[in-house]
């Protein structure tokens, strides 16, 4: 392992607890520059830096570099020189384990055919409404011709807990049942992050690209995650075209369009927008009521229409939300051995409609909205005028009157003591466009949900 390899492994690992911000801010134009025994020299472009890397991120480096080589690092010390290009390569001593025996980290296991996929998941289990009905004859289609339809890559996003993963792993099942000797492989992002850095420590880049790179369909959830970090976007990047000049189908799961996920590579959006891009918002009430009575037929729980009518009325967020409710009736029969009534289901979910709409404070929602759109805080209520600050700062007060019913004043003093026809402007302008955009609508869902969730 060269001294580039062996720092691209320690950041590859840095990388995944530290914000964007953060990382490129302190670990940009840094290297190992020298290796001398136990001791490892870090070189930094300024002062300021390693001030910052000796008293701030210094044990998380030992830690990380102690974990890549096995121990044998005993002090990291660091100097301000010119790091000198990245790409140069120079020679690292070998670092044994145990006196002479040279340390080795096994590959990552081979995946199996159907790593991954959860037998409930199928598109016989889907309830179908308004609400996702493109997104699942997209599905559909693509497990009847994958990789050779427009639908490729298919994109599918939405918000917590309404069907995503239950749609991309149907897909995996119905290809499965068409040809079982197709290779399907199902992966969340973290996984592929965490496989990547692993495949790098263990200096085994082949055998990741071997598991990433074969599979007939690659079915990835959450690619959200992949925001802000640099290396697991270039390798997806590459990943994804060579799956895709070989006709093999790709089909992700988000929480937002690829436009709306920050600290995104243009290169990947661009990519991802080249199939079919179909989104599932928020189940409407005869959706919920649908999906109610096909969970009890699977659980086997015969509820009155009230009690159903009930549960879907008070249960709006997910469906991950309806069946904890299910749960809860199903576990007070059990215990208590009483048939389920309407009052006593109404007192078993008290704590739902209770806790369905949380209090949350204006300091809460900026925060959210903030971290939503990957902006800093300070910049979000400075004077700005730029797009990407103003409509945020829009949408957080359309929130606050709508959701917080906070008045006009109230909203200006919260947002860097604005004046009230701001506020006033920016609900008015906000309200017209959530009518016209479906973008705008999922964005604004998927901030409430942080809100009350």
């Amino acid at each position: 392992m060269t001294n580039l390899q062996l720092w691209q492994a320690v950041l590859g690992e840095l990388e995944l607890s530290l914000t964007k911000a953060n990382f490129t801010t302190w670990f940009k134009n840094t290297a190992i520059s020298l290796i001398d025994g136990e001791k490892i020299t870090v070189g930094v472009p300024n002062t300021f830096t390693k001030a910052w890397l000796e008293n701030k991120y210094h044990q998380s480096i030992l830690k990380t570099l102690q974990k890549i080589v096995g121990g044998h690092v005993k002090e990291v010390t660091y100097r301000v020189e010119a790091v000198r290009p990245q790409t140069q390569k120079m020679a690292v001593p070998t670092l044994a384990v145990s006196g002479t025996e040279e340390k080795t980290i096994s590959a990552p296991p081979a995946e199996s055919p159907r790593f991954g996929l959860n037998p409930k998941y199928t598109f016989p289990s889907f309830v179908v409404g308004k609400n996702n009905e493109l997104a699942h004859a997209a599905a559909q289609a693509v497990s009847k011709n994958p990789g050779k339809s427009t639908y490729n890559p298919l994109f599918i996003y939405g918000g917590v807990g309404l069907g995503k993963t239950h749609l991309l792993q149907g897909i995996g099942h119905a290809i499965l049942g068409a040809d079982s000797n197709k290779k399907v492989l199902y992966t969340t992002s973290e996984k592929f992050t965490n496989d990547y850095v692993q495949a790098i420590r263990s200096r085994t880049m082949e055998k990741f690209k071997q598991t990433y790179r074969t599979p007939d369909l690659l079915l990835i959830d959450d690619v959200q995650f992949m925001a802000a970090k640099d290396g697991t976007q270039q390798e997806f990047f590459h990943t994804f075209n060579d799956l895709h000049q070989a006709d093999k189908q790709i089909v992700m799961t988000s929480d937002r369009p690829p436009k709306a996920i920050p600290a995104l590579e243009q290169r990947l959006i661009s990519r991802f927008e080249w199939g079919m891009i179909a989104d599932i918002s928020q189940p409407d009430y005869e959706t919920r009521a649908a999906i109610l009575k096909a969970k009890c037929a699977e659980k086997g729980l015969d509820l009155d229409q009230d009690i159903v009518d009930h549960i879907a009325l008070i249960i709006q967020n997910n469906i991950r939300e309806l069946e904890g409710a299910l749960n809860k009736i199903i576990a007070y029969e059990q215990f208590h051995h009483t048939p389920p009534t309407l009052d006593l289901v109404k007192r078993i979910l008290m704590s739902h409609v209770i806790s369905g709409r949380k209090s949350a404070t204006p300091k809460q929602l900026i925060n959210i909205v903030a971290e939503f759109y990957d902006l800093r805080l300070d910049d979000l209520l400075g004077q700005s005028r730029e797009k990407r600050l103003a409509f945020p700062r829009q949408i957080i007060m359309y929130l606050m009157r709508k959701e917080l019913e906070s008045s006009y004043p109230a909203i200006g003093q919260e947002l860097g003591g604005r004046d009230h026809t701001t506020a006033m402007h920016a609900f008015d302008k906000i309200t017209r466009e959530v009518e016209t955009s479906d973008k705008l609508k999922q964005e604004i869902e998927q901030i409430k949900q942080r809100m009350y969730n």
